[in-house]
């Protein structure tokens, strides 16, 4: 059998090209749970995805406006044992102040290490470019995501997500989530043994948290049929570049992604 995706369900997300500020440190939390899912192993000695309890705690430091850095340590609670996945780093470039245009872009890089219980490639890569457009209140985002494994049973899987989500409020919205997985690029699979994954979600406030909620159906025999997915964020204060103090003000952090609310200036 060939290899699966090392990025399980550690982090369901789509990016929104938005990013720390300079100088901020960004945390969040994913945690997600597989109620009902494939009872099979991927490939032989891989984790059941069924009754597993996936995520990671993100770290992440702004560079520039533009350019964000991140460090991702995956892990899961299956049988009551907690399996490492070893770590990612990342490296995400984006339209300076995403969050304040009507089209933005970027393109995030990842490279993991993984162990044997999550992949059968030892090392891996994912590409993920960002495209997205907001008009009111509304926004739609598409990460056409390219996974890539190294080694003897390494391909290039082509993972899209995608995004269409109404803010209610200014701390509040709705929206919806896919998430699949066609298969190695230029010999998909068929459609029943493709992944396809649509998550009804919430992004809100909880004091100075950023929290988003999903519940996610699987749509084809090969996905997990019922997934619970939660990111929690904080975001540091922004140091005070001329008097070395913090600011008081904390940056919220969209879920999704990391977003700054500095004014954009073109």
């Amino acid at each position: 059998m060939l290899a699966q995706p090392a990025r399980a369900v550690d982090e369901i997300q789509v990016y929104n090209a938005g990013i720390a500020a300079p100088g901020q440190f960004t945390i969040q939390q994913h945690l997600n749970y597989v109620a009902l899912g494939q009872k099979d192993p991927p490939f032989p000695g891989g984790l059941v995805s069924h009754g597993s309890l996936n995520g990671t705690p993100e770290f992440a430091y702004g560079v520039t406006d533009w350019w964000e850095v991140g460090l991702y340590l995956p892990f899961a609670v299956q049988d009551r044992q907690l399996l490492s996945d070893s770590f990612k780093l990342r490296t995400l470039f984006v339209s300076p102040n995403a969050e304040q245009r009507n089209f933005f872009y970027g393109v995030n890089f990842e490279f993991s290490n993984t162990t044997p219980k999550f992949s059968q490639t030892r090392f891996g890569m994912e590409i993920r470019p960002i495209i997205g457009v907001r008009q009111g209140d509304y926004e739609f985002i598409v990460n056409p995501i390219v996974d890539i494994g190294f080694g003897k049973y390494g391909e290039a899987d082509f993972a899209p997500a995608a995004r269409l989500a109404k803010k209610l409020s200014p701390d509040f919205s709705i929206g919806l989530e896919h998430y699949a997985d066609l298969g190695e690029i230029g010999n998909f699979r068929k459609l029943s043994d493709q992944q396809h994954t649509l998550f009804a979600v919430t992004d809100f406030k909880l004091g100075v948290f950023d929290v988003n909620f999903g519940v996610g159906y699987g749509l084809t025999a090969a996905s997990d049929r019922l997934v619970i997915k939660t990111i929690v964020g904080y975001a540091f204060p922004v140091p005070d570049s001329k008097s070395g103090a913090s600011d008081p003000v904390r940056v919220p952090v969209n879920p999704m992604a990391h977003a700054s609310t500095r004014p954009y200036q073109p």
